[in-house]
């Protein structure tokens, strides 16, 4: 049915907005407009209620329209606005720095403020080629990331990135190589981390020989695949990503985005899956998805090797930032956010129920063979479906507008579903949405 009789938008600002990452033309002639939320819980166009499969964009697993949160921005819109980001400071933006390091492996202590996810992966792939010039390795420029891997939508991120789709399009970007996915024929259906799989981390060996580590500035990986269609990573391959990076002298970035923050039932990727690594980038579930907000946060000896080198006091020790690095208004959200999943212990809680959630999910095996896959961690499962008419993204796309018409909201992209519903999601829930798209793909069957 389209909706585009009851909107009261015009035909002339529809066209005016060219969405991202959207399908523009399908959606401008048939919109699916939020008008508000609440809790776990959208409210559409039509005044119906759109359970929350997917927390936002992986970013509001508080749910929304937290009392907390609207209260901390609400009295920083009216105390201070906007503070210059150069020079300048104000005491939240230190606040929530230290903050953040309670959830941050000890190592990672120094954090960069930023706006976006893009903007935080751009920040540690620049400060890490800087880094090595402070060290007098100024070579060390490539990087090296991983296909299906996702580091934001900047020239940057879609150079280490490795989903062919948000690549091909732009031509050259930054020189980067690219590890294979962890995805192994025979772990279909694997429950959490697969056993084998490890030895494609020995692919990194190949290309630190192939073009020399003293050409390498970094290693970045999410340490679970999120926007690939949930990746987990085999037993034992970050461990030995880990150990790889140490021989050859070179720097290990985590992207965070989504897993930061209770996602995988620990504070951090790092700490869930028992690595550290040199650079953790953050956004997302920062703030609670309020506010654009994202962060780098360094380990101390990278920031002390600027300090060191950084000439007379008052001079830049790195010339970097952005107008609104450390909003005052995203500030205010982010320590109401995070003092939220403190105080309501939400990451022990997701790691209590990903068991639950686990078998929730893998029940869908036996409902359509279209599924060839499942994949989970923490409170996030992605499905693999199989291609209808050569089009691997059809039935995904078909499957999520039906979950939409059903009353909820899972992603969809490239041949997969995705879901990472909020921290506070009840069995009952999960259930409601898993018989949902049970449906939903038999329909498609």
């Amino acid at each position: 049915m389209s909706h585009i009789a009851k909107t009261r938008l015009t035909q002339a600002q529809l066209d005016a907005h060219w969405m991202a990452y959207s399908g523009n033309r399908q959606f401008k002639a048939d919109p699916r407009l939020i008008v508000s939320a609440e809790g776990k819980y959208y409210t559409d166009l039509d005044g119906r209620k759109i359970f929350d499969g997917l927390s936002g964009l992986w970013t509001c697993g508080l749910g929304h329209s937290v009392p907390s949160i609207n209260e901390a921005v609400a009295k920083q819109v009216k105390t201070l606005d906007y503070s210059p980001a150069f020079q300048y400071g104000h005491e939240k933006s230190f606040e929530l720095a230290e903050k953040i390091t309670q959830f941050m492996p000890a190592e990672l202590n120094r954090v960069f403020f930023t706006g976006s996810g893009s903007e935080s992966v751009d920040t540690a792939l620049k400060i890490a080629r800087a880094y090595w010039r402070k060290k007098g390795k100024g070579t060390k420029v490539k990087f090296i990331g991983r296909a299906k891997g996702y580091h934001g939508a900047s020239v940057s991120g879609f150079s280490v990135g490795g989903i062919p789709a948000n690549r091909t399009l732009y031509g050259q970007g930054l020189e980067s190589y690219h590890l294979p996915h962890t995805q192994v024929p025979g772990t279909e259906f694997t429950k959490g981390m697969a056993e084998q799989g490890k030895e494609r981390a020995e692919d990194l060996v190949n290309l630190i020989t192939m073009h020399d580590a003293s050409n390498i500035a970094a290693v970045i990986v999410e340490p679970m695949s999120g926007s690939a269609g949930v990746i987990v990573p085999p037993q034992g391959y970050l461990q030995r990503l880990r150990e790889i990076c140490d021989q050859h002298d070179i720097l290990l970035i985590f992207d965070e985005v989504i897993t930061g923050f209770g996602r995988m039932g620990a504070k951090t990727g790092a700490e869930a899956f028992d690595v550290t690594p040199d650079v953790i980038t953050l956004a997302k579930q920062v703030t609670n998805g309020v506010i654009p907000m994202g962060a780098a946060v360094f380990k101390q000896e990278i920031y002390d090797t600027f300090m060191e080198q950084g000439g007379p006091d008052y001079m830049l020790e790195v010339p970097h930032g952005y107008t609104y690095s450390a909003h005052p208004i995203a500030c205010a959200a982010g320590l109401a956010s995070l003092e939220e999943i403190q105080q309501q212990n939400l990451v022990e809680r997701v790691k209590e129920m990903s068991p639950i959630w686990q078998d929730c999910v893998h029940q869908l095996r036996s409902v359509s063979p279209i599924i060839s896959d499942i994949r989970n961690y923490g409170f996030a499962a992605g499905l693999t479906i199989a291609p209808v008419d050569n089009e691997p993204a059809k039935r995904p796309f078909q499957i999520a507008m039906s979950m939409w018409d059903k009353g909820y909201y899972v992603r969809y992209g490239a041949d997969t579903i995705q879901l990472a519903p909020p921290f506070t999601t009840e069995k009952s829930e999960m259930d409601s949405l898993i018989n949902a798209l049970g449906d939903a793909l038999q329909e498609q069957h």
